[in-house]
């Protein structure tokens, strides 16, 4: 076999390597919590630190003969979606994922000031509630940007609700620092938006 260049490797590579910094989260909220509006979603694409494109895992199933196992596909399972988010002195993102946790369970009862689950649609066409404005499930996307700002990669969250959101700590040292918190998202499971077709002439 002939030995590898820089230059041939370099050839190989059409465009360009993706960037974990290139990326934009696209966060929304039940429509019952008072005060949060449009301009407080658009705030995801400039306030969400860091985010994560979603594993894709598929469960397995050991089927045990004479000493020996075989192995079979299992189920799909889904996990938390957490993202990192600066937090700024009004503290407008955490009110808002503040106030969609103690809607869903309060703070000192156990109350549900949301009635139902009010399951969102999906982009690709699955099939929620008849009201995508009620109850406490939204959908939320992060989307991977080249460098010219182009989508190349956008996966959808379907129906998704906090289940935490973090301390922050409070510290006379932090010197130059900024407050930052997670939040982490139960996620039923997620879809692929704009998946380009299948093509045998591979390029990255």
């Amino acid at each position: 076999m002939a030995r590898s260049t820089i230059d041939t490797f370099k050839s190989s590579v059409i465009t360009d390597f993706a960037r974990p910094n290139l990326f934009q989260v696209d966060i929304d909220f039940p429509a019952v919590l008072n005060g949060v509006g449009d301009d407080v979603k658009k705030l995801g694409a400039f306030l969400v630190k860091a985010a994560n494109l979603p594993a894709s895992q598929l469960g397995v199933v050991e089927v045990p003969f004479r000493g020996r196992t075989l192995k079979i596909a299992g189920d799909r399972t889904f996990e938390a979606w957490t993202i990192t988010v600066f937090n700024d002195t009004n503290f407008v993102l955490r009110n808002s994922f503040e106030a969609w946790v103690e809607a869903i369970q309060a703070n000192n009862e156990n109350y549900s000031s949301i009635a139902g689950l009010g399951a969102s649609s999906a982009t690709t066409g699955a099939t929620g509630s008849s009201n995508v404005n009620s109850g406490y499930f939204k959908n939320m996307s992060v989307t991977q940007l080249d460098r010219q700002g182009n989508a190349k990669a956008t996966y959808q969250f379907v129906n998704v609700f906090p289940t935490n959101v973090s301390a922050i700590d409070l510290d006379f040292g932090s010197n130059d620092a900024i407050e930052e918190f997670t939040v982490e998202l139960q996620v039923q499971y997620w879809n692929k938006v704009g998946v380009p077709s299948t093509n045998n002439n591979l390029q990255i």
